[in-house]
């Protein structure tokens, strides 16, 4: 990961001046078409303050400690909040259906009763103690919904079997095809709609949940969601949904937060060596011309349903890529294990058995934590980042290169992610009237030190820059004094 020594050096040597010159002057002298006009798109509905703030981090209860219960994620909550978590996401804490289930233990997305907790995971007083320690901790704790469908054996298809979707033969079907262990609700039912709704805010009001994590939301009617939501203001007010669907129109008035499903598939494909950098700023630009002014967009690079960042592209290239997440607009996600590196088997059907999390990992990796809690605490202390504007920036290698800049009224922030194998030496550019004359002197280096692709020879001035193999760099410009 780090160029050392005479690498580093010819690296640094094959800028001469004369080349950096006409790097400079062909970077600086073409169109520069990346500054967004002002979105025509309606607002998103006005979401807590504290979301823009969050990191979510993702448990899976049965993979995450030895326990594989709430107390055993309750016995970690002084770690999460050292490593930065605001936000904790308990995968579906429901029981698990049998019937055509999945694997041996089945999936926890086949939901046999949404009233009641998977006897695996603890009773309502050990949720409770969990929801409390997270809230001593200024943390907030959201639970799993899966609206779409249930297990074959829910007690709702026992008792309500004209709830669910039926085909021309009468027969209960699934959602798709491959959905074999879940059956498909029917959001026609006025029914299911008042118990869907009176279950999630007995949730909210018995134990002081502070959101929901909706499972396939674009699988059940928009009119339900936003019906919800009405039941949940008025019930727990502040109440945060963050919809799995990259639907814009669920963001108007139902939902806070809404998965960035494509910006995800592009930086697997930019850290494989199947798309350029700049694809990035295409998906990116793509998206905000097509969502709501102000929508906030989960940002992710590994979650229950792919397989583990480190296995896809490597742990360099993983670190890189959340490098990017948490750094660019939106809400970074964790999903547990990231933070060590861990490369246990994840995703079906994984999903499906106990696969703990090699805790192990973190004596031979310390370094990957030390990373995660900078980045952290470098988005924690830069408002920029939870409340600035983002802005592309060229560089003299957009193939290999990611860069931009996120600015508010008293900081200027310019970013350089190296989303590749090979180290990289060009310029970025900076304009240095973008900012109105709002902000004056020269671009710091503010990369936190120490960490795994960090070099003392990587610290220049902008818009010169050296990138070791995934290396990333932050630099800032504050108000005039």
């Amino acid at each position: 990961m780090l160029l050392r020594g005479g690498a580093r050096a010819r690296a640094a040597a094959a800028v001469t001046p004369l080349a950096f010159a006409l790097l400079a002057f062909a970077l600086l002298a073409a169109p520069r078409s990346f500054a967004l006009q002002p979105s025509a798109q309606p607002a998103a509905r006005q979401s807590p303050a504290w979301l823009r703030d969050a990191i979510i981090y993702e448990v899976f209860p049965r993979d995450f400690s030895p326990e594989g219960n709430f107390n055993g994620i309750t016995q970690q909550l002084d770690r999460l909040e050292e490593l930065g978590v605001t936000v904790i996401w308990l995968m579906p804490i429901h029981p698990v259906g049998k019937l055509n289930a999945k694997g041996s233990l089945g999936s926890p997305y086949a939901v046999r009763d949404y009233d009641a907790i998977n006897p695996a995971y603890g009773s309502g007083d050990d949720l409770q103690r969990l929801v409390d320690g997270a809230h001593r901790r200024s943390m907030k704790v959201f639970i799993d919904i899966v609206a779409n469908h249930t297990a074959w054996d829910s007690v709702l298809l026992e008792k309500h079997p004209d709830w669910y979707h039926h085909d021309a033969a009468g027969k209960i079907v699934p959602p798709n095809p491959d959905w074999v262990d879940v059956a498909h609700l029917d959001y026609s039912s006025a029914a299911l709609r008042q118990y869907m709704t009176g279950m999630m805010v007995r949730w909210v009001r018995d134990f002081g949940l502070d959101g929901f994590r909706c499972d396939y939301a674009a699988g059940v009617p928009r009119d339900y969601w936003e019906s919800l939501r009405a039941a949940l203001d008025q019930a727990r007010p502040g109440t945060v949904l963050l919809a799995e669907a990259d639907d814009p129109a669920l963001l108007l008035r139902a939902f806070d937060v809404d998965y960035a499903w494509d910006f995800y598939h592009a930086a697997d494909d930019v850290v494989r060596g199947h798309l350029p950098a700049s694809a990035l700023r295409d998906v990116w630009e793509r998206a905000a011309a097509r969502y709501p002014r102000g929508a906030l967009r989960l940002r992710f690079f590994d979650n229950h349903d792919e397989l583990r960042a480190t296995a896809r592209a490597g742990l360099p290239a993983a670190l890189a890529a959340s490098a990017l997440m948490f750094t660019l607009d939106g809400v970074p996600l964790l999903y547990n294990g990231m933070e060590i590196g861990d490369t246990t088997e994840s995703a079906a059907p994984a999903l499906f058995e106990r696969m703990p999390i090699a805790w192990s990992m973190a004596e031979r990796r310390p370094q990957v934590n030390a990373y995660y809690r900078a980045l952290a605490t470098l988005r924690r202390t830069h408002p920029a980042f939870t409340r600035g504007a983002l802005r592309w920036l060229r560089n003299s290698d957009e193939q290999r290169v990611t860069s931009f800049e996120r600015a508010d009224t008293g900081e200027s922030l310019v970013i350089a992610i190296n989303l590749s194998s090979q180290a990289f030496a060009g310029v970025v550019e900076t304009d240095r009237g973008s900012d109105n004359g709002r902000l004056n002197g020269e671009y710091r280096d503010i990369t936190p030190s120490g960490l795994p692709a960090d070099s003392p020879q990587s610290r220049v001035s902008l818009p010169a820059i050296f990138l070791g193999p995934w290396e990333f760099r932050v630099y800032s410009r504050g108000p005039p004094k």
